[in-house]
This record gives structure tokens, sequence and C-alpha cells, in this order.
């Protein structure tokens, strides 16, 4: 075990189990470790190294703005933050944006303003505001959110939860359709569930779902931590199905790979609930954060990664299902995905993804298992066909050795 391990083994506490590799740089679409060794990352920190580790375009912003500003909290006015808030919304269609730090954070900012909504311009009596979520889903770890979690592990040992949420099958309209009442506020939904295994809904589910939203004067949210700014193939995941949610919940890919940055955006109406003291965060929207936002939204749209994750995306999904068609047939169960937002369900019967993904690992490509079943590929989206020849050669490799 080397000296880096042994340490967080020792001083973390254990609420991970990671891959044993401990890594000291990056570039682009490779890691190595402490030896030395190099490695294709096929899993970009959760969609957060979409633009490749260290960009330079992104670098290079970072160095310049934290030698001039790095932090001066909301009680002042930046002369970057609202550049790229204006950059952020021209791009999503949407009036508003209240940055803040973490995917769970600009959750929970979605979560505070559809219940004021409710209770400001829906007429819901205080206290019964209702929040909808999808079985499976995976929106953030804070006491709140995890009330809204189907995940038995999420849960146990951190109740009681808030009341007023709910949990609807992912993908199910019907579902959806029964649970709504007149006191709810919003539905809460990934557009593909990344954590819950790269689980794509029927086509149309989401169409159908913004209907019945409009209908019945209930907020459509789409968290796209994971699975927006150009992971799917779209800009935005929902974009697949021509829609626009009443609001967005953005973070991971909008930092660069460098730094932690959240939105959540919205139309003047939903955002409008919000008045000075309501809400807020000391390292929301920053300056240091403002800089390299804008920096990735603007690197997303000009080095066209959006359509560079759809055509590779499609490449690596065809060699995918090439393989597994000549594997017996009861080893691997699935390939699903969008873009560069790719699930390999293994049969847990013949072999744990964990597993597979151990194998891989000795072999030069990191990925990562989900709920022990599930082997996902979400590498930069700046990844080369020939590297993603080279991640083929490797998977089959290993999948042929079980």
């Amino acid at each position: 075990m080397s000296k880096s391990i042994a340490l967080e083994n020792t001083y973390g506490a254990e609420n991970y189990a990671p891959l044993p590799v401990a890594i000291e740089r990056g570039e682009g679409v490779y890691v190595w470790d402490e030896n030395g060794k190099r490695y294709l990352d096929m899993m970009s920190a959760y969609s957060a190294v979409s633009h490749g580790h260290c960009h330079p375009r992104l670098v290079k912003v970072l160095q310049n703005q934290a030698a001039k500003l790095g932090v001066v909290s909301r009680a002042y006015y930046s002369t970057v933050l609202g550049s790229f808030l204006k950059r952020a919304c021209d791009l999503t269609d949407f009036e508003k944006a209240l940055p803040m730090n973490t995917g769970a954070e600009a959750v929970e900012t979605a979560l505070k303003a559809a219940r004021k909504w409710a209770y400001t311009r829906k007429g819901v009596a205080q206290g019964q505001a209702e929040i909808i979520a999808c079985e499976g889903n995976f929106h953030g770890r804070t006491i709140a959110i995890v009330g809204l979690s189907t995940e038995d592990q999420y849960r146990n040992g951190f109740g009681p939860f808030p009341a007023g949420l709910k949990q609807v099958p992912f993908g199910d309209f019907e579902a959806l359709e029964k649970a709504i009442s007149p006191n709810t506020a919003a539905f809460l939904v990934e557009p593909i569930q990344g954590e819950g295994g790269i689980i794509v809904p029927p086509e149309g589910y989401l169409q159908k779902c913004a209907d019945l939203c409009g209908k019945n004067q209930v907020l459509l949210i789409c968290d796209e931590v994971q699975c927006g700014l150009g992971r799917t193939g779209k800009l935005m995941a929902y974009q697949h199905e021509r829609i626009q949610p009443d609001g967005l919940i953005l973070g991971k890919a909008l930092g660069g790979g460098l730094l932690p940055v959240s939105l959540f955006l919205a139309n003047n109406d939903l955002m409008s609930v919000f008045t000075p003291g309501d809400h807020g965060s000391t390292f929301g929207g920053y300056p240091l954060a403002a800089s390299v936002a804008k920096e990735a939204l603007d690197i997303i749209v000009e080095e066209k990664l959006s359509e560079r994750s759809q055509e590779m995306g499609d490449y690596f999904m065809a060699g995918l299902r090439r393989i597994v068609s000549g594997l017996d047939t009861a080893l691997v169960q699935d390939v699903r995905g969008k873009g560069l937002f790719i699930g390999l369900d293994m049969n847990p019967k013949v072999v744990g993804a964990r597993d597979v993904c151990e194998k891989l690992m000795e072999k030069g490509l990191l990925s990562k298992d989900t709920h022990h079943t599930v082997v996902r590929f979400a590498p930069p989206l700046v990844i080369s066909k020939s590297e993603i020849d080279w991640s083929l050669e490797q998977i089959e490799t290993v999948l042929s050795s079980f």
C-alpha cells in the first residue's frame, strides 16, 4: 500500500471506498499515479472534468484571476460575476441565475425556491408544499435531499426527514400523474439518472411530464449536475426532448474540473421569490469561480464539446455493443446511455461491476461502478477515436477474462 493511500485510510473518514490508486497529476483524458503509471480517465470525476484535466485555457484564467482577486463575498458586487451569469442565462434561455458551490447546494436552492413559490404564487397552505422526485435518484447528500432518496444506505441513520417529500418510479408518466396533488410544488428529475446506473427514460417521457406539470401548475425542475453541459450530446440533456423546464440545476463541469461551482437557473416569476437575506452563500459566485465557470461555458461552445460528445458517444457505444455481442449473453445485461454518458450493466450473478473496474484499472483504464452492477464510462468530452479504440481493446480483454 502506498503512503498516500495509507494516510487517507488512517486519517480520513471512511465514507468512500476508492479503487486502490493514488492520482498525482492529470492532462486531457489522462491521469498519472504517484509511481508514474498512466491511466485513461473514464470517470471525469462524475462529469466534473468534462473539459479534460487541466485545460490550458481554464488554468490560465484561474491563475490570472487568483493573482487579482479571489473572494469578496456577496456583500459587494464584483466585476466578473455579472458576465458569468449572463453567459449562463443566454445559453440556457433562462432570465435569472443564482450561483452556489456544490450541486447539492444548488438542489437545496431549487427546493427552497419551489416551496416559497408554492406558498406565494400557487396558494398552497403554509407547511403543505410537496416535492416529487424519482425512485433511484441522486440529487445530493444533505438531510433534506436524502429524504427524497430511495437508496437505503443514503437514508439509514440520518432521519427524521422533512415532510412533503414523495417519490415515483423513474420513467413512469402515469405514476407521476397519480402523485400530483393540489399541494405539489415541483417535480424534480434528472433527465438521465447517473448514479442510478445511467438510466435513460422512455422517449417522450420528459415532454409528457412537462405538459402535465404545466397543466397542473407544478414546476418542472431538471437536475443536470451530472448529465448537463454537453455530457449527453446536447448542451442540456432535456434538449433531447425539446422542452424548457421551469428550473435548471447545474454543477460539476461548470467548474471546469478546477473548482466547485453550481447554479440554479429559472425565470423571473420563480426566482423573484427570493429577497435579500432569504438565501445566500459566502462563496457563491465568488470572482475566482465566476471567471473559471464563464470560461468553462465558452470552451464547451467554442470547442463544440456537445457535438463531440454525441459523435464519440455513438462510436463508443457501437464498439461496446459489438464486444458484448461476442460474449456469453449471461455476462452483460445492457449497454445504455446518450453521448459520453454510458453504462455497462453487468449480471451480478456472474461478476460484480467493482471486479470489472479493478481489472480495468490494472489495464490502465479508470472507471467506477454504481450500485455494484453498472460500470460507468463518462470520459472527458475531448476524448478521441483512437483513445476510444484503445479503451475498447482493454474492455474487451477484461470482459473476455470473466
